[in-house]
């Protein structure tokens, strides 16, 4: 039986479906929004693998090209690999869906959400997260607590939700917000430096929309919702309980205050082994990862019980004290720009490289093709942590640590028409301890600078974390590995001295407070001030000057008519340019001209050779004019190359001209002056009134 249950949000209205597809899946639904439906299934494995010790969750987004009337390109003609958009959608379903199931439920899970059809108008990311709670809900899968989730955009001054891409273009803030009918549990967006206080204002009007979305599946459930199954506590054995609760009791303290990272995984290590010596290991009965769980519920306890009851964090430092930071440039003698960030025992090294238009990335989307100038790329090899782990490329976390710290700093990179070159960031994580992401922001900041990119303004980047137990919470400033581990919430905010560019908060637990988001907001805006100020130190603006080895982009413009001669027959002489000069050449279709090379000299050839074709006839300039054809009325003058004008009998000589043969003969080379340029473009010149004002006064 099929069930559909609609409500307006925004502009259209939104209509969840289950019943007719999928229908062996544990709960699929159909999420429609104007043209655009999403597919969503769940599906639960029906019994638990052995050994299993924690919650396998795998989300899956994926965009069809039929679902915009196309057909995929390559070789193959099907859709491929996951693109970068759908791995970022796949992670922002996933983070508000993970800490809301039970704690003790370890069968494997699969969402699976298909981009069935798309009108161009709304972005599909946010179907799928209602597609997802909405396929949790109904089934027997023990997911019990639906969220919804909008998108906040800015229009003449005012907050709307699931704005257009068109609305989107011209608006200050691209705000994904997913909530339960409580509270946030998670905030995707970029900002063009919104202030705090209306950054908080547009994560209400978001929690207010959602509260329909929540109502709505909520009437589905009591339509055709399936009970749901039971989760048992996992229990563990009381005497291995008290006797590691035992050997461990106060002794987490003097390894979390060790200096090192280093020094303090050996500690714990060692503290766990001595634990675990008191055990009978051959005993078939027993089982370390109970252990192992115990130990760890522990160092969890002492941690929290630390911050909320002490007061102190386990490095010692107070509440809102950010770890050591130093900032240098210019490390790197052959890049365009370089800069290593060390915050603590975190370190970014990131590289700014500048190239042309021939090195934008194209993407081709369901909304549609499209280039980018600013590309980030983050990376984080295994060493940075210490550890050995095969190297397979970018997964799924740095490629959205990636997005996020572009977000950050695309805000503020200039215009095309400001700054004509393509830029790549990367950066590379040598170690870690904290927030990598947000060490990204402040070395590509540094980086930018030193690179000589003139950016509106510098960004900086903070993380930020929560104990809470009940009523009581501490947010925390620069969270360590450990506080972000064991803690409540991991809440990065990043950007410039006038406001937020960008920001993102995932929970561990069931939602956070109106109160402890405005806390956290005005906090990280303090910390993200210290560091920008430490980071100016080190350099103040952008550099005047960019690195010898960085290409030098000169930008000519010329008349669209003169496209054609330029390019030549076949793109001869656009060719012979390029082979000439040694630089590279882009023209666009309005008349943009761009000239590229690291090589001052090439670029001034290359200029001069297109200056040569594509230079207009200017009124009252004097050149020299080679005569091609002779009439009795006036001899027609070659003046740039393709471009004649007319010497007129009267315009030749001072006196009476009886036979313009007496005066003048082809191939003769001599100055003229443009007199006019009339509508048609036809060209008169004179060369009395040129050899007047060129003789000797």
């Amino acid at each position: 039986m099929i069930t559909r249950v609609s409500a307006k949000i925004g502009s259209e209205e939104l209509t969840i479906e289950t019943g007719r597809m999928a229908k062996q899946s544990d709960g699929a639904v159909m999420v429609q929004y104007g043209g655009t439906v999403v597919l969503t299934t769940a599906v639960a494995a029906k019994t638990l693998k052995e050994n299993q010790d924690f919650f396998p969750l795998t989300v899956d987004y994926r965009e069809k090209t039929y679902a915009a009337g196309k057909i995929p390109g390559g070789f193959f003609k099907r859709e491929g690999r996951p693109t970068e958009k759908e791995i970022l959608t796949s992670r922002l379903i996933d983070r508000p869906l993970r800490p809301l199931f039970p704690k003790d439920y370890y069968n494997e899970v699969q969402i699976m959400s298909t981009v069935l059809s798309v009108d161009g108008q709304f972005n599909p990311d946010l179907l799928a997260i209602v597609g997802a709670s909405s396929a949790l809900m109904i089934s027997e899968i023990p997911f019990q607590i639906p969220i919804g989730a909008v998108r906040v955009g800015q229009k003449d001054g005012q907050w709307i939700v699931n704005p257009t891409y068109a609305e989107l273009e011209n608006s200050a803030l691209d705000l994904v917000l997913a909530a339960t009918e409580e509270n946030v549990v998670m905030i995707e967006g970029g900002a063009s430096e919104l202030s705090e206080e209306l950054m908080n204002q547009a994560i209400q009007f978001g929690r207010d929309q959602i509260k329909s979305l929540i109502k709505l599946q909520k009437e589905l459930v009591t339509k055709c919702g399936k009970p749901k199954q039971k989760v048992e506590p996992k229990e563990i054995p009381s005497d291995v309980r008290k006797k590691v609760e035992a050997g461990v009791k106060g002794r987490f303290l003097s390894i979390f205050r060790l200096k090192t990272k280093e020094e303090r995984s050996a500690a714990r290590e060692a503290l766990y082994q001595e634990v675990l010596g008191q055990f009978d290991l051959k005993n078939p009965e027993f089982k370390e990862k109970d252990v192992k769980s115990v130990f760890d519920e522990c160092e969890e306890k002492e941690v929290r019980s630390l911050i909320l009851v002490k007061g102190e964090r386990p490095d010692g430092r107070g509440f809102k004290d950010i770890r050591t930071i130093t900032c240098e440039i210019g490390i790197l003698p052959r890049t365009h720009g370089s800069a290593l960030f060390t915050r603590g025992e975190t370190q970014s090294l990131a590289v700014a490289t500048l190239g042309t238009s021939r090195d934008e990335q194209r993407i081709d989307a369901l909304e549609g093709e499209t280039f980018k100038r600013f590309m980030l790329h983050y990376n984080f090899p295994p060493f940075s942590v210490g550890e050995v782990k095969p190297n397979r490329g970018p997964g799924r976390r740095e490629i959205g640590h990636g997005a996020l710290a572009e977000r950050a700093l695309k805000a503020m990179m200039p215009s095309e028409e400001e700054f004509p070159y393509a830029v790549r960031l990367v950066s590379d994580i040598l170690e870690s301890n904290g927030s990598s992401s947000m060490a990204t922001v402040c070395s590509g900041t540094l980086a930018l600078m030193d690179a000589g990119i003139p950016m509106k303004a510098p960004v900086s980047g903070i993380a930020m974390g929560l104990v809470k137990e009940g009523e009581k919470w501490r947010v925390l400033t620069d969270i360590a590995g450990i506080e972000d581990h064991l803690g409540d919430m991991d809440f990065k905010v990043a950007g410039t001295a006038n406001g937020i560019t960008s920001i993102q908060m995932d929970i561990k637990i069931s939602g956070v407070t109106t109160e402890i988001l405005k806390t956290a907001l005005q906090e990280a805006k303090e910390a993200r001030l210290k560091i920008l100020e430490l980071m100016l130190k080190t350099i103040s603006k952008p550099k005047t000057e960019l690195s010898n080895y960085a290409p030098r982009i000169t930008m000519l413009k010329i008349n669209p008519s003169k496209i054609g001669e330029l390019i030549g027959p076949g793109g001869k002489n656009i060719r012979k340019i390029i082979e000439e000069s040694g630089a590279t050449v882009d023209i666009e279709d309005d008349g943009r001209v761009i000239v590229a090379s690291s090589d001052p000299k090439a670029s001034e050839i290359a200029i001069a050779r297109i200056s040569a074709i594509a230079e207009e006839a200017q009124v009252g300039k004097i050149y020299q004019g080679r005569a091609r054809k002779i009439m009795p009325f006036g001899v027609f003058c070659e003046i740039l190359p393709g471009t004649d004008g007319l010497v007129h009998v009267s315009e030749l000589a001072d006196g009476f001209v009886k036979r313009v043969e007496d005066h003048v003969k082809v191939g003769d080379v001599f100055p003229v002056k443009v007199i006019s340029v009339d509508e048609q473009g036809k060209i008169n010149l004179s060369r009395k009134q040129a050899e007047r004002e060129l003789s000797p006064k």
